[in-house]
């Protein structure tokens, strides 16, 4: 049941209790990131007709899931070159940092590079990686590469898409792992065992989108391709049965409240089954998604768990420190970060 806030805790700023609190996000699209202001720069650098600041807010305006997928293509189809990559991954730490993100787990679309811009990766990770180098050293935040695949492009593009992260991994240490996003509906997670098993053996750590727009067997079949961390898993609170299983394997949920009810995978806030997944002692942790998008980066994101579904500050804590947890850092790093977490007062 939920529990409210204690005298102490109504008296303590928790904006800012949450803004300060060390936490990790661990479901973020570096695609995603793009700010209405970014997008304007990045349409005066490559359109004829660069856009208004009326227009560009259009683009994040949309109804439901395949409307958003239509809104992310229109804002990266400005993502032409190697630079522009580069300005996104600066500006999204910088952002991140703002919020208290003391380290951050991001995918990156090798599928769009490949698929839409039919172009090599290499340029596009050098421009990348500068951009995290140099943010890094200004804004103190870590950043962690996850590699994505769009599973509605089909298994011979993921395959491409994996394969190139486990060669690029060799020359960049910061690409620790791959996903796959995109239409679940069309691209079922059993396409890509064998490909999940080829990953892992080459070092790669493996999440997966699942249960987001479709039911409780997307989620089922990404576990049993060894999907380490699970994406959404909005759809579990229908099975039971797979509650029981996520509950006593704690397989890490990135939980995206905002970004589900936007999308309309989940009908309202009072439905979201984030409150109920903490307390059957699933692995919760809160992350953003894609914040322009959703109008929710992840600090926004903690304010608005705390205060709609009435957890403590002390479950905040709980909550950010599973972030650190099921986080992909090294062992040394997270008892560092779990022990900043527990001091945080």
């Amino acid at each position: 049941m939920a529990q409210r806030l204690t005298k102490r805790e109504a008296e303590i700023d928790v904006v800012e209790w949450l803004r300060n609190l060390p936490k990790c996000e661990l479901h973020l699209h570096l695609e995603g990131t793009i700010l209405p202001e970014t997008l304007l720069e990045l349409s005066r650098r490559h359109d004829a007709v660069p856009l208004t600041a009326a227009s560009a807010r259009r683009l994040y305006q949309y109804e439901n899931f395949l409307g958003f997928l239509n809104s992310f293509k229109a804002v990266t189809e400005r993502l032409r070159g190697p630079d522009d990559y580069e300005l996104i991954t600066y500006n999204m730490v910088r952002d991140l940092a703002a919020q208290g993100v003391v380290h951050a787990e991001v995918y990156i679309s090798f599928g769009i590079i490949y698929y839409w811009k039919k172009t090599d990766v290499e340029p596009y990770v050098e421009a990348i990686e500068r951009g995290r180098i140099r943010a890094e050293r200004d804004f103190g935040t870590t950043i962690f590469w996850l590699i994505d695949a769009v599973r509605h492009f089909g298994a011979d593009e993921a395959a491409k898409v994996f394969r190139k992260a486990a060669e690029l991994r060799h020359e960049y240490p910061s690409i620790v792992g791959i996903g796959i996003g995109g239409d679940e509906a069309r691209g079922g997670a059993e396409l890509f065992r064998d490909l999940y098993r080829e990953a892992a053996k080459a070092g790669l750590r493996l999440t997966a989108h699942a249960g987001e727009s479709v039911g409780p067997a997307s989620i089922w079949s990404a576990i049993n391709i060894g999907a380490e961390r699970l994406g959404h898993a909005l759809s579990a609170q229908h099975d039971p049965e797979l509650l029981d299983v996520l509950a006593q394997k704690q397989i890490p949920l990135e939980i995206n409240v905002t970004s589900n009810v936007r999308t309309g995978c989940c009908a309202s806030l009072n439905e979201h089954p984030v409150r109920r997944y903490f307390e059957s002692g699933l692995m919760v942790t809160i992350n953003s998604d894609d914040p322009p998008m959703f109008g929710s980066n992840l600090l926004e994101e903690y304010v608005l768990v705390q205060e709609q579904f009435e957890f403590t500050l002390e479950q905040m804590r709980e909550l950010a420190a599973n972030s650190v947890e099921a986080s992909f850092l090294p062992p040394e790093h997270k008892i560092a970060l779990l022990e900043r977490v527990e001091q945080y007062r």
